[in-house]
């Protein structure tokens, strides 16, 4: 069966838009025993317009539902052995970059793959996917709160403020996020890692440096933990956009939240309690070299989107730095490390 990350079995993959360019669809086929970690590997490339093919336990599933009448035939013929990762590149997105960068990292994690790009109908994916996006608690403090789901709205339309009424009835701190077309929901298992280990690295009063700060989830978390002051770095100038508007929405601008837009060098000045980065494994490599720059004495740098298989990678590189671990979490098979 079909297994949802942003687009359910049997859900239209089209509509009629009004926008004429093609979205481009990238299919991958790899085992299906490596099948979720694809998927993550994929959700990290692009958050929204993803979906898993996965018929490894189709029999159990045709058991479980044998009373059933209308079963499709075709189902059973799937290749069980097999797994296909669908991603979607809205039009202007370069097919080719996506496709270089896709089977490098999946090289890298050791996942045989075949890539196959196929021009598509047009698809409003960037508001498609909202239907799936959910409240989502992370941790023991934290509610993440799609703005467009407000007291049992059904609506995928974004509110520009929320309203106190709105609020929902919760002990946690509540974080309104509207990702856009920026990384960072907080259902990807390195997000949730980088913000369970802000929840237990924050006492009060830090300063945080978010590098490649997405959609801004990582430095309003950090805020909404007690951190007195946080900036965000990110070369993507949407992701920019979207997290200065979701500071908004929690209720930060500067200067207690600042984002900036380009090559953390040249645009982030002065030093911080903790530097965080879940980005992948080979930019964190190269942070490395260049964050002690940005730390105080004592400072503490948390890392995550790290694949397991990329471990001991990530480790040389702490270590030909001078970095010392400090701790280590996993979840499935993605890693985050604090290190000092």
């Amino acid at each position: 069966m079909d297994k949802e990350t942003g687009l359910p079995e049997g859900a239209s993959t089209y509509s009629a838009g009004t926008n004429t360019d093609p979205w481009t669809e990238v299919r991958i086929e790899v085992p299906a025993e490596r099948i979720d970690a694809a998927g993550d590997i994929a959700h990290m490339t692009v958050p929204y317009g993803i979906y898993l093919e996965d018929y490894r336990f189709l029999e159990e599933e045709i058991d479980e539902i044998a009373h059933i009448d209308l079963i499709d035939e075709a189902l059973k013929d799937k290749d069980r052995t097999k797994g296909v990762v669908h991603i979607y590149l809205e039009p202007g997105e370069n097919p080719a970059e996506a496709v270089a960068f896709l089977q490098e990292q999946y090289a890298q994690a050791g996942i045989p793959s075949e890539l196959t790009v196929i021009p598509c109908r047009n698809e409003d994916w960037q508001d498609n996917w909202k239907k799936f996006f959910k409240p989502t608690e992370v941790g023991q403090k934290l509610l993440i709160q799609p703005v467009w789901e407000v007291e049992g709205s059904t609506s995928v339309e974004p509110t520009s403020d929320v309203e106190p009424q709105d609020v929902p009835s919760t002990d946690r701190k509540i974080l309104y996020l509207e990702p856009g077309l920026a990384f960072g929901t907080g259902t990807h298992e390195t997000t949730r890692l980088c913000l369970q280990t802000l929840e237990e690295t924050i006492r009060g009063g830090e300063t945080v440096l978010d590098l490649g700060c997405g959609s801004g989830i990582l430095s309003i978390a950090a805020l909404l933990f007690g951190a007195s002051r946080a900036e965000g770095v990110d070369i993507d100038e949407l992701a920019v956009k979207t997290a200065v508007e979701n500071g908004r929405r929690n209720g930060f601008e500067g200067p207690v939240l600042t984002y900036h837009c380009g090559d953390m060098a040249k645009q982030v000045s002065g030093t911080f309690d903790i530097v965080v980065a879940n980005i992948v494994a080979d930019i964190i490599v190269l942070f490395c070299e260049t964050a002690r720059n940005f730390m105080k004495e004592g400072s503490v740098f948390i890392v995550s989107g790290i694949l397991n298989t990329r471990e001991q990678d990530v480790l040389d590189a702490f270590a030909a730095n001078g970095f010392e671990v400090v701790s280590r979490k996993a979840d499935g098979e993605w890693l985050c490390f604090t290190v000092r």
